[in-house]
């Protein structure tokens, strides 16, 4: 797996990787793969789609949010976290962050504590719940929100805003639909403070990561 790691391109996202990181990687792969028969935690199969589709889709958010999120240790929530993407590989190669990993289904929450444990991720935190409930138990209580695939851009903002602190940032990983997606946003109540494409080493696939933060209104 190391030299597949390699050969697809894990070294051209500047990450500088050691070697525990890459065994870290490797074990939360296979142990999706492994979850993955009996679970179906996502659709898609295969040791060369899942390094591709799935982990270094996750990590090329990684030089963009070291460049917003500058303060040690921020909380972070993923929204819809599913299998642990992007917040698994986040968290393995920035320990210092604190991930809350937010996912309703319980079978997915089962495989994220598993994850927890066997690779030994003290700074994650896995809530088995609705993104709302969260909304209303935490309030304010996070510097960013991330989320990939998990919903349409205007309503994963609207599950965001009560989670974020007032200086937060969203980071929203998209496809080709992100100026589809943006136009249904009220800009009145969001600032897209970055979009950046993403370039994903011997992947022909497009993708963006939107930076946005709330306007926050002063009341009447």
């Amino acid at each position: 797996m190391n030299n597949e790691l390699v050969s697809l391109g894990i070294e051209d996202l500047g990450l500088n990787l050691n070697p525990e990181n890459i065994a870290d990687l490797e074990l939360f792969l296979q142990e999706m793969g492994r979850w993955n028969q009996v679970h179906n935690l996502t659709a898609i199969e295969g040791e060369q789609n899942s390094i591709r589709l799935h982990l270094i889709d996750s990590i090329t958010v990684l030089p963009i949010m070291r460049q917003f999120l500058t303060d040690p240790g921020p909380s972070i929530a993923d929204l819809g976290s599913g299998g642990g993407l992007p917040a698994i590989p986040i968290a393995i190669l920035q320990p210092g962050w604190h991930l809350t990993l937010i996912e309703a289904i319980r079978k997915k929450t089962a495989f994220l504590q598993h994850v927890r444990g066997k690779l030994g991720l003290k700074n994650i935190q896995v809530l088995s719940e609705r993104v709302e409930v969260v909304g209303k138990n935490q309030s304010g209580q996070f510097d960013a929100v991330i989320s990939r695939a998990f919903t349409n851009l205007a309503n994963f903002l609207e599950l965001s805003l009560p989670l974020l602190k007032p200086e937060g940032l969203v980071f929203a990983m998209k496809a080709k639909r992100a100026d589809e997606e943006l136009q249904d946003v009220c800009m009145d109540d969001w600032r897209l403070v970055a979009d950046v494409p993403l370039k994903i080493p011997n992947l022909a696939v497009e993708r963006r990561l939107l930076v946005l933060s709330p306007v926050r209104k002063l009341p009447l």
